[in-house]
C-alpha cells in the first residue's frame, strides 16, 4: 500500500504539519528526508530498514559517502542533500549563538558544540572563544590526538586566546566512546589550563565533555 493510501493522520509529511516535527519517529523523519520509496517499499518502509542496516539515526547521518551510497535506495544526491542539510543545522545554532550572550543559550552552546565534535572517531579539543561580553569571538579545534588521548598545551591555548583579544573560553572536547564522565586528566588539563589563563585575566567559563546524550558540563558539576 503507498503511503498516499493511508489515513492521513499517518501519513509522516501531514503528521508532521498538524502536530511538529518532534512527534515523529526516527523512521517517519528519515522517510520524509527520502521522499520515495523503492519497487515494494514505501518510504517509512525503505527508512525502517535503514536504520536497522546502519544501526541508529545518527550513525547514518555519520555515515561516509562510500558507505552511504552502498545502501539501498541511496546515491550521491542523497548524500550530497543530508550533507546540506547537516550543515545549515550546524549555521543556525551557531547564528543562535552568535546573537546574544553565550551564557544565556547553554541548550544552544550544548547543540553546537555536540554538532561540531560528537563525529569525529578520534579526541579533538576545542575551543569558543570569548569577548568580555561573552559573545563569540572564535571557535577552533586546537588538539587532535588519537581514539582515546588527545595532547592539549597550554602554551598554545594561551597564544590563541590573545590572538583572539578573548576575555574568556569555553572548551570542549568529544569522548569517541560515547561517555561524556570526565577522567582524571580530564580534570587536571582543565585545572592547569584554568591557572595558566587566570595570569593573563582570560577566564574558563566552562568545558563540555561531548559524548552520547547529554554533554557533561565541568561547571555545572562544581568542577571549575
Amino acid at each position: 500500500m503507498s503511503i498516499q493510501d493511508w489515513p492521513e493522520g499517518d501519513r509522516p509529511r501531514e503528521k508532521l504539519l498538524a502536530q511538529g516535527a518532534a512527534i515523529l519517529s526516527d523512521a517517519e523523519l528519515l522517510a520524509i528526508f527520502l521522499r520515495t520509496g523503492i519497487k515494494g517499499k514505501t518510504a517509512v518502509d525503505l527508512a525502517r530498514d535503514l536504520l536497522t542496516d546502519f544501526g541508529s539515526l545518527r550513525e547514518l547521518l555519520l555515515a561516509d559517502c562510500d558507505n552511504f551510497t552502498r545502501a539501498k535506495g541511496l546515491g550521491t544526491a542523497k548524500y550530497a542533500q543530508l550533507q546540506a542539510v547537516l550543515e545549515m543545522a550546524r549555521r543556525h545554532t551557531f547564528e543562535e549563538l552568535d546573537r546574544g550572550d553565550i551564557l544565556t543559550s547553554p541548550e544552544a552552546t550544548r547543540a553546537y558544540l555536540s554538532q561540531q565534535l560528537r563525529h569525529y572517531q578520534y579526541e579533538v579539543f576545542a575551543c569558543l572563544f570569548l569577548d568580555n561580553q561573552h559573545h563569540i569571538l572564535e571557535f577552533e579545534e586546537l588538539f587532535r590526538g588519537t581514539i582515546d588521548s588527545a595532547s592539549v598545551y597550554p602554551r598554545e591555548v594561551l597564544k590563541k586566546a590573545l590572538a583572539h583579544n578573548a576575555a574568556a573560553v569555553i572548551f570542549a572536547h568529544n569522548h569517541p566512546s560515547g561517555i561524556s564522565e570526565p577522567s582524571q586528566a580530564d580534570k587536571l588539563i582543565t585545572d592547569k589550563l584554568k591557572q595558566a589563563l587566570a595570569l593573563i585575566d582570560i577566564r574558563v567559563l566552562d568545558h563540555f565533555i561531548i559524548g552520547d546524550g547529554m554533554p557533561y558540563s565541568f561547571a555545572e558539576n562544581g568542577l571549575l
